[in-house]
């Protein structure tokens, strides 16, 4: 595998409470450098990131949309994606509603996501959910009921919780989905052997902090062989 092609399935995260200006522009430069598919700030300074990359098409600005917690009311997951896509966002990133999905509340967890869905249009949504907190039968409901209200991709943590991906947890996903929608991997992806494993199992899409990326397009370039 290509370096161009590993930078064509990175989401750069720049989305942490504590994340600075300067490091939002260090994401914008180093998914210029490399030509990353997408990169992600928090919603107050999505335009900052937008406008950093409005002369490159080929990278997409993704928002996040009831982040990290998932515990917005629906109404307002719907303002604050309509907000995001009026600020020139190609893709959205929600977070499940976990409670609810704890709670056996399926159909208010579809509605959550599909009413996003709705007002994305034809944006691609990413759903997150989570995974730290949830079971193994947990997340293939969640998978289920994702795929069941539209989304392009299921994903499996927002990088604020202790956990995020491993490689058990996308192999569920991706086999309980399928091909009827993507998996991204999020939280936990921190070196390129496990980035590439994950890529096996069918993740196309990574969640991927600035320094974490640095330290993986290093290892690449100082050692193609392995791969």
């Amino acid at each position: 595998m290509k370096l161009s092609e590993i930078a064509r399935m990175i989401d750069l995260s720049c989305v942490q409470a504590n994340s600075s200006i300067e490091e939002i522009k260090e994401v914008a430069d180093f998914a210029i450098k490399y030509n990353c598919i997408c990169a992600f700030a928090l919603p107050a300074h999505t335009p900052l990131l937008v406008d950093l990359l409005k002369n490159h098409s080929d990278i997409k600005v993704g928002g996040v949309v009831g982040f990290p917690s998932g515990g917005s009311t629906t109404s307002s997951k719907v303002h604050e994606a309509k907000e995001l896509l009026n600020m020139g966002v190609n893709e959205l990133d929600m977070v499940i509603n976990i409670a609810w999905l704890k709670n056996g509340q399926y159909n208010l967890v579809t509605k959550d996501i599909k009413r996003v869905v709705e007002a994305a249009g034809e944006t691609p949504v990413k759903v997150i959910f989570e995974c730290h907190h949830l079971s193994n039968d947990e997340i293939v409901k969640a998978c289920e009921l994702a795929v069941e209200a539209g989304v392009s991709f299921v994903k499996t943590g927002t990088g604020w919780a202790p956990t995020g991906a491993t490689l058990e947890n996308v192999k569920l996903m991706k086999d309980t989905v399928g091909d009827r929608c993507e998996v991204k991997a999020a939280g936990g992806v921190r070196d390129l052997e496990t980035l590439l494993n994950m890529n096996k199992l069918g993740t196309t899409r990574f969640g991927i902090g600035i320094r974490t990326a640095k330290a993986i397009f290093e290892n690449f370039k100082c050692d193609t062989t392995a791969y």
